[in-house]
């Protein structure tokens, strides 16, 4: 019953997109965040990234930092996994924890009357957790269970095959999760340092959206996060790079349909034309059917049952990339559709494209502030992506703003045929490799 209350506040804490005025906070000790207050619903929404994350992986012990973060939950002092699990319902909270190459995650939903047990018990998971043996070996085997399916599933074969080629010398080369042999090879040790490397106080980046002061935002981070380490003892991983070859490389796998991975190397996040970018491949490759990569290849010529793009700045590099998938008949065709595609968005786009592309994109933007959780979800990553507390608020000012030439300038900038690099997994019909 209690958790049926919880999920009903969670619905119906929803402020609209012209109530959400961000403040900064900083508690006495130091600890920086965001706030939205929303006091109308007793319930607050606490979104805590550590960076980098997984990419702090020690030479060797990769899959350390994604093991360490499914841990977390899995008990603390003299709680084992089920009392933790059975104390966090009592409080009708809801914690949960996860890891990337660019963050270790912890997200919280807690009632305003159980906020000081809630964040006394989440801070008890961040900084005080159990690491039992008996955990360790229980949550590796889910881990080695996901790497084994990863292992007959196309997408993640692509997908793990295109990040190997990109960055064969980085993090970001290999699985989060590792591999079978790097996970079975971590111990308890090698995860109580993957945890002292990444969850510390310097590289935090914290929102709350509810029903919570500055005030008592600056009492709970210290009370959360005023234990843990300053700074990492982990060296910080360089840029990337970016090595993967023009051309399409071919992974053979016995599958009725060919998974496609395709792109070239990005554009910054804090790029002057990042805006005009995010926009021109909203036309090429989002959208749904009103994209161009929909249109001709799902649409015209019926290929695939859906495709797209999209521009994902990362931490150590950037990436302008996509997916569709096709029966092995039709792949090869598909193929040069998009790279017909691509050289053609190079040229530019029409004015109409733009003007629908503005109307869709700012008339979207409201709908992503739909509750508490995903307005500290925002937040968190505007902080990550150093944005000032005022973009909710001139985004769509931003987006008006572009003009043709601008997309136009970009257009043969940022897309470049002649770098365009497909991996494909499955049985493609005649569709050589030539990387």
């Amino acid at each position: 019953m209690i958790r049926t209350a919880l999920a009903a506040l969670l619905l119906l804490a929803t402020p609209a997109l012209a109530e959400v005025e961000v403040q900064e906070v900083t508690s006495p000790g130091g600890i920086d965040a965001w706030l939205v207050e929303e006091h109308s619903i007793p319930f607050t929404a606490l979104e805590i990234r550590f960076v980098p994350g997984a990419a702090l992986d020690r030479e060797g012990k990769r899959g350390a930092v994604n093991l360490m973060a499914g841990l977390l939950e899995e008990g603390t002092g003299d709680l084992d996994a089920q009392g933790f699990a059975a104390a966090r319902d009592e409080l009708a909270a809801s914690f949960g924890y996860d890891a990337s190459d660019d963050a270790v995650s912890v997200s919280a939903r807690f009632l305003t009357e159980n906020r000081d047990a809630a964040v006394d018990l989440l801070r008890r998971s961040i900084v005080e957790p159990a690491f039992t043996q008996e955990a360790v070996d229980r949550v590796r085997d889910q881990v080695l269970s996901i790497i084994a399916s990863d292992a007959t599933d196309p997408g993640a074969i692509a997908a793990r095959t295109w990040d190997a080629a990109a960055y064969p010398d980085h993090p970001y080369g290999r699985p989060v999760e590792g591999t079978r042999d790097s996970v079975e090879g971590l111990t308890r040790d090698d995860i109580v340092q993957a945890h002292r490397d990444t969850l510390v106080r310097d590289d935090v980046y914290v929102s709350a959206v509810g029903d919570i002061t500055p005030e008592e935002l600056g009492a709970l981070l210290d009370d959360l996060l005023g234990e843990l380490p300053r700074s990492t003892e982990a060296p910080m991983p360089e840029t990337a790079g970016w090595s993967i070859e023009p051309g399409v490389q071919v992974v053979d796998f016995d599958t009725p349909q060919s998974v496609v991975v395709f792109g070239q190397q990005g554009m910054e996040r804090d790029d002057p034309d990042f805006f005009p970018a995010y926009v021109l491949t909203h036309i090429f490759g989002g959208g749904g059917f009103e994209s161009r990569l929909m249109e001709e290849v799902r649409v015209e010529r019926g290929l695939t049952y859906g495709i797209g793009a999209y521009l994902a700045p990362r931490e150590y590099s950037e990436v302008l990339m996509g997916q569709a998938a096709s029966a092995n008949s039709s792949t090869a065709e598909m193929v040069e559709v998009v790279q017909d595609e691509w050289a053609r968005i190079a040229d530019g786009v029409t004015q109409e494209e733009l003007d629908e592309a503005k109307t869709y994109l700012t008339g979207a933007y409201p709908l992503r502030f739909d509750g508490n959780a995903n307005i500290a979800g925002i937040l968190v990553a505007m902080q990550m992506d150093e944005l000032s507390p005022d973009y909710i608020a001139t985004r769509n000012d931003r987006i008006e703003e572009i003009t043709l030439d601008d997309i136009s300038r970009v257009a043969g900038e940022l897309y470049r045929p002649d770098e365009l690099s497909f991996v494909v997994v499955g049985q493609p019909e005649g569709l050589p490799a030539t990387n």
